[in-house]
């Protein structure tokens, strides 16, 4: 079955019911400003881990004109790319991101680190010079965040703007986030946003008018807490059967993503048996990016004095 495109700005005009976009109502500031038409959102549970694609995560959503988006895909980088090493899936992640068409694609990593770190009038792009410095030595970096932060004061971690309006889980560059953080924006979001046909938000929004997708960056955690969900005690990384109280977690959440997309039997039970929950913050992450890119006030988001340079969570 062909994809039903999804005109955001169109349906806006006429009215829509919450399920329609998954609970979105698009912001009316934004008349004027171009959003491309979806035909698929995609989510992205990422991992910066040397065998990145075992634990990364992608879930497709079908946009449809009336009710909610069906999730078609929902699979491991390895299996859609045949191995797990971290160098190769990154980069078939980024060759898939920028085959596809009609495209919203929500990253479940940080996009930036807080302006804090560099020097008076930094841009985006100067952060990617900063990475590329330290080769394969992502941790060394987080340390010299750390160090960078106790020049300004005595706080070692220092967050975004939008970590703390979204209630993301740390910072970015935390000893249990900096590789996501570090692989994402090196080899992912840096990649990306110099390919033509390709908008990073809130970077790019020179780029919306004529992009072929656009691709954002979304906490599953920060999602699950603007819904008012459960956000702990889904996720089982060390194996096994899952315990009784993360198997109740899980059907909590899954039940109120059904209200929001349609799951198949097949794409319930990868969610219930995949340990680490990778799969179900896939899910999260393209329901999220979809409700909140519609719902955006994206001229404000365009204009914020910090969010087109250090980051914004489309949550």
């Amino acid at each position: 079955m062909r994809d039903i495109r999804i005109d955001l700005l169109h349906l806006n005009r006429r009215g829509l019911a919450a399920t329609d976009i998954a609970g979105a109502c698009p912001d009316p500031h934004n008349r004027g400003m171009h959003l491309p038409v979806f035909s698929s959102v995609y989510g992205v549970d990422f991992s910066g881990a040397k065998l990145a694609g075992r634990n990364i995560w992608v879930a497709r959503l079908r946009p449809r004109r009336r009710g909610r988006p069906v999730l078609t895909e929902l699979d491991s980088l390895e299996k859609l790319c045949g191995t797990a090493e971290r160098g190769a899936a990154l980069a078939h992640l980024v060759a898939r991101v920028q085959a596809s068409d009609a495209a919203l694609w929500g990253f479940d990593c940080p996009f930036g680190l807080p302006l804090e770190l560099f020097p008076p009038g930094a841009a985006w792009v100067d952060q990617f010079a900063f990475l590329a410095d330290w080769g394969e030595e992502a941790y060394n970096c987080g340390l010299e965040c750390i160090r960078r932060a106790l020049l300004i004061g005595e706080r070692m971690h220092l967050r975004r703007t939008t970590d703390s309006v979204a209630k993301a889980p740390f910072d970015g560059y935390h000893y249990r986030i900096i590789y996501q953080t570090f692989y994402g924006m090196r080899d992912v979001a840096g990649p990306l946003s110099r390919m033509p046909g390709t908008c990073v938000l809130p970077f790019q929004y020179r780029k919306l008018r004529t992009a072929k997708r656009v691709v954002v960056e979304c906490c599953p955690g920060s999602v699950l807490k603007r819904l008012g969900l459960p956000h702990q005690n889904y996720k089982q990384p060390a194996g096994g059967p899952l315990t009784r109280k993360r198997r109740l977690t899980r059907h909590t959440i899954l039940a109120a993503l059904d209200t929001m997309v349609v799951l198949g039997d097949r794409h319930r039970r990868v969610m219930m048996r995949n340990p680490g929950g990778d799969a179900i913050d896939a899910v999260i992450a393209a329901v999220g990016a979809l409700r909140a890119v519609s719902a955006a006030d994206h001229r404000a988001i365009a204009g914020h004095p910090r969010y087109p340079h250090e980051g914004h969570l489309f949550v």
